[in-house]
């Protein structure tokens, strides 16, 4: 059975939404590789990988369902940051606003009696925990590392140590 337009159409939205994701962590990548902390540049790079995975996971999803992927602009992420803390402090309050969009679809298809898409959003719904849990906590190491170079240099080596394997296996 196919989607009602106005999910397949919040569902395209959020399909873009997961993509701009992607977009500004390669952006935040970027960042942080121009300022030589490879570690912060490879988890997120690694994180981006995961967010086209989830606008992939969208898009299957309304194709499966019978209905129509319409790919939308994907506005230019921001390329400055005014350091590493306020990057990754940006990078939480993104995935709150994700949380937030996944709670609204969810009421969406509530009122359009889409239960079929409960389990579906379900998924989104328990990674966004995870997200949020793990943004969270580099922003609270961060703060704690404060000035110190050694400190911010081993939480760039520990955040280094992340592969995609990683976030397969959860």
């Amino acid at each position: 059975m196919a989607l009602s337009k106005t999910v397949q159409d919040a569902l395209n939205e959020q399909m873009k939404q997961e993509f701009y994701a992607a977009y500004l962590y390669l952006s935040m990548s970027a960042y942080c590789s121009s300022s030589n902390f490879e570690g912060f540049a490879k988890w997120l790079r690694v994180q981006a990988q995961e967010e086209v995975g989830h606008a992939m996971r969208i898009y299957d999803y309304v194709e499966d369902r019978g209905s129509r992927v319409l790919l939308q602009a994907i506005p230019q992420p921001a390329t400055e940051f005014p350091n590493i803390v306020g990057l990754f402090e940006q990078a939480r309050d993104h995935e709150r606003k994700v949380t937030g969009m996944i709670n609204r679809l969810y009421e969406l298809v509530d009122q359009e009696k889409d239960y079929a898409s409960h389990p579906f959003l379900e998924w989104f719904l328990t990674e966004q925990i995870e997200e949020e849990k793990q943004s969270t906590k580099i922003v609270e190491s961060l703060k704690l590392a404060g000035d110190h170079p050694g400190a911010l240099l081993m939480l760039d080596r520990e955040l280094g140590s992340r592969g995609l394997e990683d976030k397969e296996e959860e």
